[in-house]
């Protein structure tokens, strides 16, 4: 029983069978965020008659992502999102699936061979530059999608995309919106059912189905002993019953990897440069620190350590725009929360949007302010009041190359421009499977030199 005696979590009621189901549907970040400062730190919220929980204690997150972390599987909510794109790759499987294939790709993200990926990261970003010219103005969103992609492609699968690629960012943004609109929606047609968006699902999976098959069966007739990508790597890969990936496992990693290895990542670059353009003395800052270090040279692994104030830049980015903005678990039993007695089969939601703009762990929480990282605020923090790669095993497992392709894109790209938001530019956060600029982020070029 609750401290105020009440076993159910306050809430809202909402409307009849819909709850507050098109409240989210018009603005679920602030709905979760209007929540959270109603009801407290867990809130009971119905969605089409099914009862959800949002958590916004970083204890109970703690409880949920890393404590009890075995009471709790990915949520079927997630899988249903997904699923149908992803397969059963590592950010939706579970149990000893889930086990097998984490212990499978772990070697393709060990520090020293991510370091190694600093090189092409550099190459990459240097070449998508080249076409840059002053006063021009273009979606920086759009730009990073394909810097990540072909980032992604060239060191984890060891090959190029060309034509493809723009074609690519267009069927997973489709897919996204698609996949989550049902979701959200309290009526759902069938998906066999020729309509417009049906079609054009079908289309974008078949596209998307051949493209990675092709792209694993490149490498298996390419395979050599000295190639250490990470498809090298799962397609050689033994596990310790001698039993390798079957095909389907291998379709299925590679998709997570299109998504998780390159869209997580451009979304938070997306959302740096718009950051820095809105805050032109923390980009001076920028500046500066990177003239210090590098002057005018790419970066290097080495370098990082020596440019704290692009680090804290990176985590004040992802702070405020969590490309993860919310991770969803399902109880496998019952159990307690926050001294409430939660049924077996909830939903529990945690939001990083929500709990990272909490002023009771960060001041003047609306502000991009990357100094508050100067000063030991992460050590400061309790566990799990910043997560933006989650928390707990499930960790996201491509954490330090996200963070590594990331340091590398910004120190190659602010050394040569300044990127400033087209006035009148709407920008606005849409909350897909990550959390992308619903209208892209359309800035202009300035050279510094």
């Amino acid at each position: 029983m609750s401290p105020n005696g009440n076993r159910i979590p306050p809430g809202p009621k909402g409307l009849p069978i819909l709850g507050i189901a098109l409240d989210i549907r018009k603005d679920a970040l602030g709905t979760l965020l209007r929540l959270a400062r109603e009801y407290g730190d867990i809130v009971r919220f119905p969605v089409v008659r099914q009862d959800r929980f949002l958590l916004s204690h970083p204890d109970y997150i703690e409880q949920v992502l890393n404590i009890e972390q075995s009471k709790f599987h990915k949520s079927v909510l997630t899988k249903k999102i997904t699923e149908p794109l992803l397969g059963q790759g590592l950010l939706t499987s579970k149990g000893e699936v889930w086990r097998r294939q984490r212990r499978l790709a772990q070697p393709a993200f060990h520090k020293s061979r991510i370091n190694e990926y600093a090189s092409p990261m550099i190459d990459i970003a240097l070449s998508h530059m080249r076409g840059w010219k002053d006063g021009e103005q273009r979606d920086v969103a759009a730009d990073m999608m394909a810097v990540t992609l072909d980032i992604a492609v060239r060191t984890l699968f060891g090959t190029t995309l060309t034509a493809q690629a723009q074609r690519v960012g267009h069927a997973m943004t489709f897919l996204m919106r698609y996949q989550l609109a049902r979701q959200r929606s309290p009526i759902r047609l069938p998906q066999t059912w020729p309509t417009p968006n049906n079609r054009r699902s079908r289309r974008d999976r078949e596209f998307l189905d051949s493209l990675v098959y092709g792209i694993i069966e490149e490498r298996r007739a390419n395979a050599s002993s000295d190639q250490n990508d990470l498809l090298s790597l799962l397609i050689g890969a033994m596990d310790e019953d001698g039993s390798r990936m079957t095909p389907k496992q291998l379709r299925d990693e590679t998709m997570t990897i299109f998504l998780a290895g390159h869209e997580t990542t451009a979304q938070m670059l997306a959302w740096t440069w718009y950051l820095l353009s809105e805050n032109p003395a923390a980009e001076a800052r920028l500046h500066e620190e990177l003239d210090g270090v590098l002057g005018g040279r790419p970066p290097e692994v080495a370098d990082l350590r020596q440019m704290p104030y692009l680090q804290a830049v990176q985590n004040e980015a992802l702070r405020l725009y969590p490309p993860a903005y919310i991770l969803a678990r399902t109880s496998i039993e019952p159990c307690e929360i926050g001294g409430y007695e939660l049924p077996a089969d909830s939903t529990i939601l945690m939001s990083q949007w929500v709990v990272h703009r909490d002023p009771r762990y960060f001041e003047d929480p609306e502000a991009f302010r990357p100094g508050r990282w100067l000063d030991g605020l992460a050590d400061r923090l309790p566990a799990s009041a910043y997560f933006p790669f989650g928390h707990g095993p499930r960790r996201c497992i491509g954490q330090g190359f996200a963070q590594l392709e990331a340091a590398i894109v910004v120190g190659t790209i602010a050394q040569k421009f300044r990127l400033a938001l087209v006035p009148g530019h709407p920008v606005v956060p849409e909350p897909l499977v990550t959390l992308r600029p619903r209208h892209g982020i359309r800035m202009t070029l300035h050279p510094r030199n």
